[in-house]
């Protein structure tokens, strides 16, 4: 079934709840497994994101256009870039990547905020969003934290704090529907899907880290280069 952007919900500056809704709405019409087995939920940060106190400056940053050094994510085709080439500099960002148990049918990276297709297949999406091949500053590289969907959709939980400044305003107008709520009644976890260190990124794409992503809270963290690869082993 093809879907186009305009059919999911989409709030700006909240991408980590677009993401959980787009993966509720792929598994109720059977874009996905029911159980959302063929999701993963992939968060992308980095070391410096998470000691600029993400929750007080972050997406304030972003929003005023001041792109100072609280950002630290480069992600090119973004639809909130004024730019020809479309670079955005994120805080972090969130996208939904679906592997098909298949096996024949590429993996799709279904991110609103995208101007490539969507969904795009993986492979033109690292090539024309991520670009590897880029050289970065050593604060540019990228973490990606990958987290199977039935788990994310479980014990995901955001009230939502950390799009308020230090007067309790909002810095981006919320979502109108109530915050989210995992289903272990936590109210708020978006820090620790979103914390990510160099120490937490796997050495090599194994066996191990591809079974660790169907059981672990939070997933499994990888760095850029890692990101095909880990996908070409999801079976």
């Amino acid at each position: 079934m093809a879907m186009g952007v305009s059919e999911f919900l989409h709030t700006p500056f909240y991408c980590e709840e677009n993401v959980y809704l787009l993966c509720k709405k792929l598994c109720a019409n059977g874009t996905a497994d029911a159980d959302g087995s063929d999701l993963f939920v992939v968060f992308i940060s980095n070391e410096k994101k998470q000691a600029f106190q993400w929750q007080t400056f972050g997406k304030w940053s972003r929003l005023m256009g001041d792109f100072t050094m609280i950002q630290y994510i480069p992600l090119w085709h973004q639809k909130a870039s004024k730019r020809a080439d479309g670079i955005t500099l994120w805080d972090y960002h969130v996208v939904c990547i679906q592997r098909k148990k298949d096996g024949d049918s590429p993996c799709l990276v279904w991110d609103l905020d995208s101007s490539l297709p969507f969904p795009s297949p993986l492979t033109p999406y690292v090539l024309e969003t991520i670009r590897p091949s880029f050289q970065l500053f050593s604060e540019f590289q990228r973490y990606f934290r990958i987290v199977h969907a039935p788990i994310f959709l479980h014990y995901f939980a955001s009230d939502r704090r950390h799009m308020k400044d230090s007067a309790g305003n909002w810095v981006a107008e919320p979502p109108t529907y109530e915050p989210i709520v995992a289903e272990d009644n936590n109210a708020h976890n978006l820090n620790e899907y979103i914390e990510m260190r160099a120490a937490d990124v796997a050495t090599n794409v194994g066996a191990d880290l591809i079974n660790a992503v169907s059981t672990e809270k939070l997933g499994v963290v990888i760095g850029e280069n890692q990101l095909e690869e880990f996908f070409s082993q999801i079976s």
